[in-house]
């Protein structure tokens, strides 16, 4: 059956592969974000409503994070529209090990709506879409946390999975954690990157106050700077947030996909060959 469904941060590393996946499957899809007609603005709550118009599902992506100040509030607003609008669904995207986090996930659990929270360690992404893109490129990457040890997961495999769950209510009310099937410290990822490519490329261990003050020098806003503080020193500082989960391979019935099989495909693209200022 041909469903209507809401994509919020539907052109980020996960919203746009579900978005292609649940087209791909005859699925109408709306993106949800401030330039698309319905707008939907996560820091104007009147844009909500008609967004969800007509919509019989959502796949929510909060930008920047669950963890920032406000999450809470607009998750809140977010899930009461959606259950005057008659939504029958929600996915919600929220972060492996980040306690502020699951306060949204209650949030959502005790909406009266239909829900699956998809819990999601780092992406591999983060290397090839995002902000360890330019250091790779450069050769050169500089990271605190060196003795942390992450089961980096795939954008296509959390993308598969959410579509799953969101059409499947077999996982309604249920919290999937998505990881890759191996932890690695930064090092073995720089050197599975460095060793995949062909190209030299460094790692090299600072502390947290060197990484924010390097972020301040490069006119990153104060607001991403704590959070990016919060992810390190609450996420990947605690051992206890990096268990190894194969909830993916229960979903999708194959294994998560192992880092060095991203790198492969990955390098293929070039992307990592391109100059920084190019």
């Amino acid at each position: 059956m041909t469903s209507n469904i809401l994509v919020i941060g539907g052109t980020g590393k996960t919203g746009k592969r579900v978005a292609q996946n649940l087209t791909a499957q005859g699925h109408n899809v709306r993106i949800g974000g401030r330039n698309n007609d319905p707008a939907f603005d996560w820091d104007d709550p009147s844009t909500y409503a008609q967004a969800l118009k007509d919509m019989d599902r959502a796949y929510i992506v909060y930008y920047p994070d669950l963890a920032v100040p406000g999450a809470k509030k607009a998750i809140q607003t977010l899930t009461d529209a959606a259950l005057k609008s008659g939504l029958e669904k929600v996915v919600l995207l929220s972060g492996k090990g980040e306690k502020e986090a699951e306060a949204c996930e209650d949030i959502v659990a005790n909406s009266g709506l239909n829900y699956t929270v998809v819990r999601a360690s780092w992406f591999n992404q983060n290397f090839s879409e995002s902000f360890l893109l330019d250091p790779i490129q450069a050769g050169h990457v500089a990271l605190p946390m060196p003795e942390a040890e992450v089961p980096f997961v795939d954008a296509d495999d959390i993308a598969e999975v959410v579509t799953e769950v969101l059409l499947n209510d077999a996982y309604n009310s249920q919290i999937i954690t998505a990881t890759g099937p191996r932890k690695m410290t930064f090092k073995e990822i720089v050197n599975e990157i460095a060793r995949g490519t062909g190209r030299e490329v460094a790692f090299q261990s600072i502390s947290q106050e060197e990484y924010n003050a390097a972020m301040k020098a490069a006119g990153v806003p104060d607001d991403y700077i704590w959070l990016f503080d919060y992810l390190f020193r609450e996420v990947l500082g605690n051992p206890e947030n990096q268990d190894v989960s194969n909830d993916i391979e229960k979903v999708l019935g194959r294994p998560a996909t192992d880092f060095r099989a991203f790198v492969k495909k990955t390098a293929k693209t070039g992307v990592w060959n391109q100059s920084v200022t190019s």
